[in-house]
């Protein structure tokens, strides 16, 4: 029997949340919310638009609101809700203002330009910024990192290759691999510059990259100032040397991208490398009625989110990310699992199966294609994450073809285990991505280069063969449980890469653990555990800033949240610790925060794209995680 006293109002709290979530589901069986980003991504898309002299001032002016919404009290721009300042944000946002006519003289305008002066103006902002502001005139192109268009000709075996950095690197570096060989300018009038932006005026400004690495280590100082002295040769061998290949190069990453941009969806499925892309072409020659730049542009106006007042742009969209969670948060709920809801949408998953090569099978080329990619098409590029996911959905969905399912569960099976790490740990949508030195080459600031195996990857990956009835003694499971005891940090979370952050990468490994068949009594699974107990907030629930990327004594610490709350949940009820106090105070604080509509909302921001720099909030994550979460402790109490 449950406890009464605390699971008072449980049954109908879920029944609530479970109708609330089938309401949202779109008629071809599939969900998706809005994937939210920081300012910088809309400020991008408005001065794109200047770019290719395709502004619609209409629009120009709710994404103005939109801006002047999210700035903060000390006039900058945020990467997350509640964060600090950052300095690039703001110089875009600024920038983008002006450029839609917003006066320099406006508040709003004046309290954002004392606060990129008071952090440092231009040069102090990160590259990507910088190579923005270059193609106004805003900023010299020497100053910024160089990236010969002769890196598409580098073999494999060479220590920096297209291969060696992650697929949202790799499909943003192509095209700016292009542009940056031609370093075209539109320059603006003297009143649309941005000179009031230098805390020195810019002819005697600094364009020298940082020196010390941040956090600081020896070897990452080693390495930041090995590509420091490499950027300098390659500058003046870009500017003296005859480059005998450079055609050739060029002809490859027009080749490249040719076949990328042919396929629906974008290329990469994110926003930075589909607007690149369309800049690269057009400097190529290519009309803007040429098909491959129409699509582009489709595929970008797809990312945005307007109504009658604001607009702004996603980075990308998630359909068959929450399709597969809330297939799984429902039957996990009590959803029966041959509900027509869940047969439409397995069946909607089912048709997105990648069974055609990608980028990935450099690395592994004897593996057969199965996985399942983040949006509605991206066949280039499927991951690990969402393959995981949707296979332990069709494992759980009733009334499907069991034929069909057999085929899709033994390619994605096959395909998942064939992209394991040689470390023992997954990645995301590559494998043995992780040469973590050419972080610190000056291009790559943002310190997310690569895509190395992470904790809450092989966390999921273990789930996923634990639902399929492999054990501990599986040799990939004993090498996935080998590097998760090596990345365990000592007071016992794990990192989580793509969620924030421990209390995200701790649920994702217990989970695997559980699924896997560990014994939860062992040390290293009570430590995990006991570290979410000790970490539960006075209101019942758990939260945690994104500050804790940048400064790990902050992890497990921050406002509660439904989707943080659930995750802590699901792992604490996967160890066995059901009937815990902590479990009954956390099911109580989402029975308190639920909203009468039968959802739940969060307040902050609960995923990552890049950690540090680039933060996300998933809109249905506080619909169906604390349903999965509730649904999971009646059952576990029940049985």
């Amino acid at each position: 029997m449950l406890p009464s006293a605390t699971v008072t109002g449980l049954d109908s709290a879920i029944a609530r949340a479970q109708a609330h979530l089938l309401a949202r589901q779109a008629a071809d069986g599939h969900w998706v919310g809005e994937l939210e980003a920081d300012t910088t991504i809309t400020s991008e898309q408005m001065l794109f638009c200047h770019l290719l002299d395709r502004v619609d001032r209409g629009r120009e002016q709710k994404a103005v609101r939109y801006l002047r919404r999210r700035q903060r009290p000390d006039g900058g721009f945020n990467l997350w809700e509640g964060g600090p300042t950052n300095l690039s944000a703001t110089i875009k946002a600024y920038f983008a203002m002006k450029m839609a006519g917003v006066p320099v003289d406006d508040p709003a305008m004046a309290r954002a330009r004392e606060r990129i002066l008071e952090l440092g103006g231009p040069p102090r902002a990160n590259v990507f910024t910088k190579i923005l502001l270059a193609l106004f005139g805003e900023y010299d192109w020497n100053g910024v990192p160089a990236m010969p268009v002769e890196i598409m000709l580098f073999p494999r075996q060479f220590f920096f290759n297209l291969y060696e950095v992650s697929y949202w690197s790799r499909t943003v570096i192509v095209p700016l691999l292009i542009i940056m060989d031609r370093k075209p300018v539109r320059w603006l009038p003297p009143e649309q510059g941005l000179d009031e932006l230098w805390p020195v005026p810019r002819e005697r400004a600094s364009l020298r990259f940082r020196r010390i690495p941040d956090p600081f280590s020896w070897r990452d100082l080693f390495w930041k100032n090995f590509f420091i002295a490499v950027d300098d040769a390659l500058k003046i061998w870009e500017r003296f040397s005859p480059r005998p290949f450079r055609r050739r190069a060029v002809e490859a990453a027009r080749l490249w991208l040719e076949a990328r941009l042919a396929v629906p969806g974008g290329l990469g499925g994110i926003y930075p490398a589909m607007a690149n892309a369309v800049l690269a072409l057009r400097l190529l020659g290519y009309p803007d009625e040429h098909p491959l730049i129409t699509g582009q542009l489709k595929e970008i106006e797809a990312l945005a989110v307007e109504d009658a007042h604001e607009l702004h742009y996603q980075p990308c969209v998630s359909p068959v990310w929450d399709t597969a969670l809330a297939v799984n948060a429902l039957v996990e709920s009590g959803l029966a699992p041959d509900h027509p809801a869940l047969r439409r949408a397995a069946e909607w998953l089912l048709d997105r199966q990648v069974l055609v090569p990608g980028d990935w099978q450099v690395k592994r080329p004897h593996v057969r294609p199965g996985g399942w990619a983040f949006q509605y098409h991206n066949d280039f590029y499927p991951d690990v994450d969402d393959t995981a996911v949707v296979l332990m959905a069709l494992h759980k969905v009733r009334g499907l073809d069991p034929a069909r399912v057999r085929a899709a569960r033994e390619r994605g099976l096959g395909w998942v285990l064939g992209m394991q790490g040689s470390d023992g740990g997954w990645a995301s949508f590559d494998a043995d991505n992780n040469r973590l030195y050419l972080n610190n080459i000056p291009f790559a600031d943002h310190g997310a280069l690569l895509d190395p195996s992470t904790e809450d990857l092989t966390g999921r990956a273990l789930e996923l063969l634990g639902t399929y009835g492999y054990r501990a003694d599986f040799e990939p499971a004993r090498r996935a449980l080998a590097f998760l005891r090596r990345t365990q940090r000592a007071d016992g979370p794990w990192f989580g890469r793509w969620g924030v952050n421990y209390i995200y990468g701790t649920w994702s490994v217990l989970r695997g653990l559980r699924a896997i068949g560990e014994d939860p009594a062992q040390e290293y699974v009570r430590r995990a555990a006991d570290w979410l107990e000790r970490h539960q907030n006075p209101d019942g629930g758990w939260g945690e800033t994104c500050e804790s990327y940048e400064r790990p004594a902050l992890a497990g610490r921050g406002p509660s949240t439904p989707t943080q709350t659930a995750w802590a949940l699901l792992a604490l009820l996967a160890v066995g610790r059901a009937r815990g106090a902590a479990v009954e105070r956390g099911v109580r604080y989402l029975l308190a925060t639920q909203a009468p509509d039968g959802g739940w909302e969060d307040p902050y921001w609960n995923g990552t794209g890049f950690p540090r720099v680039f933060m996300l909030k998933y809109h249905l994550y506080a619909k169906y995680f604390p349903l999965w979460a509730l649904g999971t402790y009646r059952r576990t109490l029940d049985g």
